[in-house]
């Protein structure tokens, strides 16, 4: 089975929500990425959302785009994430989903990469520019590995969208909570707890929500409605603060806010 699925099977068991992390390899370097996916593992994170560093990330907001350019500077590609991705399989079986824009994919080759993906270790992949209707290969690709295809929902999603984004998705549907673009806010939608109802009645896949959840009281007060909550920003925040700090500081502090965020699920 894959691991996502048996993640969403084991939490249904002990009737809770999932709770899920992005973080950007290579921020600040490989090696910390690598510790801080063991770290999230130990603390009672569900998933990990690993983003590939992409030059034009248009789908994130300030701080992701700061934490790409890091990675980029410091020479993160693909093949080093899905090499990192290789290295974390060797100590965890944390479930994982590649994050990454559609360029990488088309020049990597849609096939390579599925297989090279779920051959290091990948779950799923997550192509934020990359429409259901135009995704024809990747999810033939992707389904004949078991890697599953994660698609998107907006508050703008009419119903017959929600209904295409279904047929394509396989795993989750990550159901952003605003319009716009990735980042902390102090509070969400107040409508987001309706579209979620809404979304229920349209689709038989779990649903995830990320975009703005940034505290321990939003995942809590989330996790009475959503299958899984995805925090992204604050950890990333949390990363940066801690640049000038020992790996092993950096680590531990973002450890602990992921377990306080982690909290909220349980």
């Amino acid at each position: 089975m894959n691991r996502i699925d048996a993640k969403f099977q084991q939490a249904k068991d002990e009737g809770r929500a999932i709770f899920s992390i992005y973080i950007c390899a290579g921020d600040p370097d490989l090696e910390t990425t690598k510790e801080l996916v063991l770290e999230f593992d130990r603390v009672g994170v569900d998933l990990i959302e690993l983003g590939v560093p992409f030059s034009d990330p248009v789908a994130d907001g300030p701080v992701i785009q700061n934490a790409i350019q890091r990675a980029l500077e410091g020479g993160t590609t693909l093949r080093k994430s899905l090499d990192t991705l290789r290295s974390i399989r060797t100590e965890s079986e944390i479930p994982i989903t590649l994050m990454t824009y559609y360029n990488p994919v088309f020049h990597y080759g849609i096939e390579a990469l599925v297989k090279d993906a779920v051959a290091a270790g990948a779950d799923g992949l997550i192509v934020p520019d990359l429409t259901p209707e135009e995704s024809e290969d990747l999810v033939a690709a992707a389904r004949a590995q078991d890697c599953k295809t994660i698609f998107f929902t907006a508050p703008t999603s009419t119903d017959e969208r929600v209904r295409i984004t279904n047929e394509a998705a396989t795993g989750f549907i990550y159901c952003v909570s605003v319009t716009g673009i990735t980042g902390a806010r102090e509070s969400l939608p107040e409508e987001l707890v309706s579209n979620l109802e809404r979304f229920r009645n349209l689709t038989d896949k779990p649903l995830v929500v990320g975009f703005g959840v940034s505290r321990p009281d939003q995942v809590r007060m989330l996790s009475k409605h959503a299958d899984g909550i995805i925090v992204g920003s604050a950890i990333v925040r949390k990363i940066e603060e801690n640049l000038s700090e020992s790996r092993e500081v950096l680590v531990r502090r973002v450890g602990e806010l992921a377990a306080e965020l982690a909290g909220g699920v349980r």
